[in-house]
């Protein structure tokens, strides 16, 4: 498996707009625009950092993944994204290795990507995303 870099930082939020006035008002960093995944009950704001992103989520539904990691951790960091040069070959190198994966293959995410997630118990307790864009 090859990672590329750190692709972006998931940040859950109760509001894209409330959220994005520290990024852009206090930190100075440009604003993207949403984008809304509806498969996955998510808005998503990007602000890019160098080579890299944050990226807040917001949901879309009561029941969405980011409603509930808010309502059982509340807003912040809900997940690292690693780039990787070939999703579905990480995947079955993981898949060999035992790593515990919640997408066995991938899914849409924003901007096109493909995205799968790697459960926290097998990484530590971290939520990691990975992610190829064409």
């Amino acid at each position: 498996m090859k990672i590329l870099k750190i692709d972006h930082l998931g940040i859950a939020v109760n509001s894209i707009e409330d959220g994005k006035k520290f990024w852009t008002d206090v930190l100075g960093l440009s604003f993207e625009g949403t984008e809304t995944v509806a498969e996955q009950k998510v808005t998503t704001a990007f602000f890019p950092v160098g080579e890299s992103e944050v990226e807040l989520l917001e949901s879309t539904a009561p029941d969405g993944p980011i409603a509930r990691y808010i309502e059982k951790k509340g807003t912040g960091i809900q997940h690292v994204a690693l780039r990787v040069e070939n999703i579905e070959a990480a995947l079955a190198e993981l898949k060999e290795k035992g790593v515990q994966l919640i997408d066995q293959t991938p899914r849409h995410g924003a901007g096109g990507a493909k995205i799968a997630f790697l459960h926290p118990k097998a990484t530590g307790g971290v939520l990691v995303e990975l992610c190829q864009r064409d």
